[in-house]
């Protein structure tokens, strides 16, 4: 089964539902292939690098309500593992990271660099609209980060980028993360890993007893 997940690497709930999901795999007995569809929780640009707690407070009405905000984000980040840190985390546009993602995928190592993207934002304080920054993750990953940095400087998928963000609100994604299950059935929200088995499970059904 095809797994697409849509998603932001500043989104906390998008790492929080990839751990979810690992959860949910690992006791399903299927085959499945997961593959990572970008999203932007907000395409503005970015001038200069902001905590992300200062941006949440001008958003949400003020610093104690951006802190009781992502109390609750960490309190559930903690229970699959995750020790976000918003203190550290500064706020970037994600079109790049998007593009390196995409990059990474053609040389099958998206996966690792996803997890790494969420770590470098949510526990280092890296800033993944830097260039410079994103190919520093990439190296960690076992990718070039010379090649990466030549990549993220050139106008090289550039235009693929913006045709699948275009997709994604083409195919109704307000929302991430939006895991779509065999192409056809959506499942939005960093949903128990016993949702997430059970859909799965229900799907391979469909799926097996589709003419």
């Amino acid at each position: 089964m095809e797994i697409d997940i849509y998603a932001d690497v500043v989104c906390p709930w998008c790492w929080i539902g990839r751990r979810r999901l690992a959860q949910a795999l690992a006791s399903y007995d299927g085959t499945v292939t997961v593959r990572h569809r970008p999203f932007q929780l907000d395409p503005s640009p970015v001038p200069s690098p902001r905590p992300t707690l200062d941006v949440l407070a001008e958003k949400f009405g003020g610093p104690e309500q951006a802190r009781q905000m992502v109390a609750r984000v960490v309190e559930v980040g903690a229970s699959v593992g995750l020790d976000l840190r918003f203190d550290r985390a500064i706020a970037a546009n994600t079109f790049d990271a998007h593009r390196l993602t995409n990059w990474a995928g053609q040389r099958d190592r998206d996966g690792e660099l996803v997890e790494a993207l969420h770590r470098a934002h949510f526990v280092d304080g890296v800033d993944v609209g830097s260039r410079e920054a994103l190919a520093g993750v990439a190296a960690t990953v076992g990718l070039d980060g010379d090649e990466a940095r030549r990549f993220l400087d050139s106008d090289e998928g550039v235009a693929e980028l913006r045709a699948e963000l275009a997709a994604a609100r083409q195919l109704g994604v307000t929302s991430v993360p939006t895991f779509v299950l065999a192409g056809r059935y959506g499942v939005t929200g960093a949903q128990e890993p016993e949702t997430l088995l059970a859909a799965l499970t229900e799907v391979a059904q469909r799926e097996a007893a589709a003419p």
